[in-house]
């Protein structure tokens, strides 16, 4: 069993509260646009840390990660990347992609908007965490936790870390 903190949309500010919420987490997702290595280096201080670039991060951030990440924890199969769409709305190519790796889990970010949605279709899960920092036009900065236990998600938290700015 493992507790997964997921974050995106960080654009270089790590509010301090990411660090409480997460201390009972396993490993951190980050969805894309980290800003700064000064972000990537404080998460992965922290705790384990995987996660993929995004349109904001530039060629040294790039060097460092993917644009698309395939993985499993524990026996469900997660694919995330930074502009995903999300179900109904996929980007460009992401439907085949989730249906040919069979993902479970789909991770994006981008958006700034919190979603959770199941794709009845594909059978997974779509997670966009919102905004944890403090670019972008969301009012709330917002975090999720999750457990992954064999193949079941389950306990997913939404969080609110503050307004935007604070």
């Amino acid at each position: 069993m493992k507790r997964i903190g997921i974050i995106s949309d960080t654009h270089s500010h790590l509010d301090e509260k990411v660090f409480h919420h997460f201390a009972d987490c396993d490993e951190i997702w980050h969805g894309g646009d980290f800003g700064s290595i000064d972000v990537i280096e404080q998460l992965r201080s922290f705790k384990p840390l995987r996660g993929v670039y995004g349109n904001i991060d530039d060629t040294t951030i790039r060097n460092e990660f993917p644009e698309k990440l395939f993985f499993e924890c524990e026996q469900v199969k997660v694919f995330m990347i930074h502009i995903g769409g999300y179900p109904g709305k996929y980007a460009p190519k992401v439907k085949n992609e989730i249906k040919s790796n069979s993902a479970q889990l789909f991770i994006s970010g981008h958006s700034h908007i919190l979603k959770v949605m199941f794709d009845e279709e594909l059978q997974c899960l779509h997670i966009n965490p919102g905004a944890a920092g403090n670019s972008g036009w969301h009012k709330v900065k917002t975090l999720i936790k999750l457990t992954v236990d064999g193949n079941k998600m389950k306990d997913l938290q939404v969080i609110e870390i503050g307004k935007r700015g604070t």
